[in-house]
């Protein structure tokens, strides 16, 4: 037992699912969180754990993926699968890495490195409304949410075609 097979099986499968849940979850929980601090405060660590769950189970489905494309005939399909496959980690990545700077940006954590008055005297809470922190950390959110989400349908209609076609 390990991440390439579990109970005899290939795991694949399984990290697979994880994928399909995790990574649209986490690019959706991003882009609320960015664009309605309300939904941060809800959140709280849960966006970077969700995100980080995300990018963990990417590598290990990658992992699992290329033990089994081992153990399977060489098709055309299943090679366009592990190239379309390789191309899902950055995204990742990139939602993770968003999702702690918004939660780490949330929590005052920069508080006492940027000010959010025009005079520089007072500190307080970063906010997505009406800051230009806000719109980039909006729009660079929607970018890695709608990449990743785009990224886990190729996958998994590369992957269906791979296994179903001409069965």
């Amino acid at each position: 037992m390990g991440p390439t097979t579990f109970n005899g099986i290939p795991a694949h499968p399984l990290w697979v699912h994880a994928v399909v849940v995790l990574v649209p979850l986490s690019a959706l929980l991003l882009v609320l969180c960015a664009g309605w601090p309300a939904v941060m405060r809800r959140a709280g660590i849960v966006l970077p754990l969700l995100a980080g769950a995300a990018l963990v189970s990417v590598p290990l489905a990658t992992q699992a993926g290329e033990w089994l494309q081992e153990r399977v005939a060489e098709t055309a399909a299943v090679e366009r699968r592990t190239e379309v496959g390789d191309g899902l980690l950055p995204w990742s990545l990139g939602v993770f890495v968003l999702a702690v700077a918004l939660w780490v940006a949330h929590r005052g954590l920069l508080d006492r490195f940027v000010a959010q008055t025009a005079d520089g005297g007072a500190r307080g809470r970063w906010t997505a409304r009406g800051s230009v922190v806000g719109t980039v950390a909006v729009l660079l959110g929607l970018v890695m949410a709608a990449g990743a989400v785009v990224q886990v349908y190729r996958i998994g209609d590369s992957g269906a075609t791979a296994v179903w076609r001409n069965r």
